[in-house]
């Protein structure tokens, strides 16, 4: 399978090539611990993104919702009348409702797998919790999000902006009850952000049918050994990962390169 990334005169990215949609990627970065420290908006991003390889309908509900929430913004930003607003008001209550349907689930899926998938790395009988902070609290009907943008209507012509919604919302992340995002360690937060991708596994693979490739980017950098190896046992049971290091590492039955002056050679 052949895929090419090329940039045009434009400046715009052109993506070619063939298209695999049964495969699923995991992927974990530097970048993943603004789920624990960063804005709300990068936690929508992960649990987004988490759903999206769940289920197939959630992306393309979720550009249609981003599409929306813009059109809704330029009407109140020209102070249009409540009759105006509310057929767009119906609409993103519908699509919200969807997004935060899907949303839900990840959640709950993602907890079942991270209350195992965090002790075992740790080696500590931490109680992680993860949940979902929501606009509308525990609805389930468009109507409520319908009675929430009606409610929040005079500040929102005011700002020129919608502010209730799934684009609102944020996670919650707890360990031992105390918010992680706030109380947690540097080492705490890499190590969660990491359970928290390794806890994609199961629920991606069950939902895909196929096992996800696992992406590490150097993962293990700040842990201490025993914390190392516990977590290069978990990964074991991934079918695929690529783990990358500053440092060699010595992992059982894994192929070892290394990449030196842009050349990559077998170690």
């Amino acid at each position: 399978m052949r895929r090419t990334i090329q940039r045009q005169e434009n400046g715009n990215w052109q993506v070619s090539g063939e298209a695999c949609p049964w495969a699923r990627v995991i992927v974990f970065g530097w970048q993943d611990l603004a789920i624990l420290h960063g804005a709300p908006v990068a936690r929508r991003l992960f649990i987004d993104g988490f759903a999206a390889r769940l289920y197939a309908g959630h992306l393309p509900a979720l550009l249609r919702y981003r599409r929306l929430i813009g059109q809704r913004n330029r009407l109140l930003q020209s102070r249009a009348a409540a009759e105006r607003l509310a057929p767009w008001d119906e609409q993103v209550a519908s699509v919200g409702m969807e997004l935060i349907g899907r949303r839900r689930r990840a959640v709950a899926s993602l907890q079942m797998e991270l209350a195992r998938v965090y002790p075992a790395v740790s080696g500590q009988q931490s109680k992680v919790q993860v949940g979902y902070r929501c606009g509308v609290g525990e609805a389930t009907e468009a109507a409520a999000l319908v009675a929430a943008l009606e409610r929040a209507r005079p500040i929102e012509l005011r700002r020129g902006q919608t502010l209730v919604g799934p684009h609102r919302d944020d996670l919650t992340i707890e360990l031992d009850g105390v918010d992680a995002r706030v109380f947690g360690s540097r080492g705490q937060q890499r190590l969660l952000a990491l359970a928290l991708r390794i806890a994609e596994l199961l629920p991606v693979s069950e939902a895909a049918g196929t096992p996800p490739v696992l992406l590490l980017d150097d993962a293990l950098s700040e842990l201490d050994t025993g914390v190392r190896e516990n977590v290069l046992r978990e990964i074991q049971s991934a079918e695929q990962v690529f783990l990358t290091s500053p440092e060699p590492l010595a992992v059982r039955g894994a192929a070892n390169w290394v990449i030196d002056g842009g050349g990559i050679a077998a170690a």
